[in-house]
């Protein structure tokens, strides 16, 4: 009795797990896009012939919940900046919540929301953003990352180099392996280091860094070294302190919607 009962439990646990791991039912480009193989949630906002995509990723949200914070800051990009027909998307990664009851599909290592910077991961958030471009063929992709999502945009600028044209690191652990080796924190052994994807990004690709002065997570020196290997490769980054900032108020600050107003294009 007790091995069937544990045969039954298994049943449902990997039955549960091939169900959530697995491309959308109905891809509608509003609410979810396919990636690689996963559906990943989105929410969609603007013109659908727009001149521009601004592209939104959340952080690693690590004390839990839904990744939905970024939703109101991509609506707010479309309105502010209408007058230059930008479609604003925020996507959620896999794995995770949007809070609405459904959840962006993962198949590889999410345990804890820890060392889940994964290539497999990764490559899910950039096919989908490939997909969005295909679609809407705008003039430029810019993504704005914010902390797990800026080490996201920071490696995916390396690994499609033709996939944006310029990226926003806000709170960006730029260098993991000093992220990781600092305060009480573990090494990741599953997660991609921006740094080491610097080497392949476009020579045209324009990138703009923020961290916070109060940012007691994500150091400003992790995004500042970062845009130091940009220039000298001869990539046109820059980094800024913003001040009075946490690691989450960052991510609000009018610089972050001054930097894609640089980025936009005339």
């Amino acid at each position: 009795m007790g091995a069937k009962i544990f045969l039954t439990a298994l049943f449902v646990v990997l039955g549960a797990t091939n169900a959530y791991a697995a491309p959308c039912e109905a891809e509608d480009f509003e609410t979810k896009v396919t990636g690689v193989s996963q559906c990943l949630l989105i929410r969609r906002y603007g013109p659908a012939e727009p001149m521009a995509i601004v592209v939104w990723l959340h952080g690693d949200v690590s004390s839990g919940g839904p990744a939905n914070y970024h939703f109101r800051l991509a609506q707010k990009a479309a309105e502010d900046f209408s007058a230059s027909n930008v479609m604003s998307v925020a996507l959620v990664r896999p794995g995770y919540p949007d809070g609405s009851g459904a959840s962006s599909t993962v198949s590889f290592h999410h345990s804890g929301r820890s060392d889940h910077h994964a290539r497999e991961n990764i490559a899910e958030v950039g096919a989908v953003i490939e997909k969005l471009r295909l679609k809407y063929k705008p003039e430029s992709v810019i993504i704005v990352g914010h902390s797990g999502g800026a080490a996201t945009a920071a490696v995916l600028l390396g690994m499609k180099p033709q996939l944006a044209e310029a990226a926003v690191l806000v709170a960006c652990p730029c260098e993991l392996v000093a992220w990781r080796s600092s305060g009480s924190r573990r090494p990741w052994g599953n997660s991609e280091n921006s740094t080491r994807w610097a080497e392949k990004i476009g020579a045209s690709t324009k990138v703009i860094a923020l961290t916070g002065a109060k940012d007691d997570n994500t150091p400003p020196s992790l995004a500042s070294n970062y845009v130091d290997l940009l220039r000298s490769r001869g990539i046109d980054a820059s980094f800024q302190v913003v001040a009075e900032a946490t690691h989450n108020s960052a991510l609000r600050s009018v610089e972050v919607f001054d930097a894609i107003a640089k980025l936009l294009p005339r």
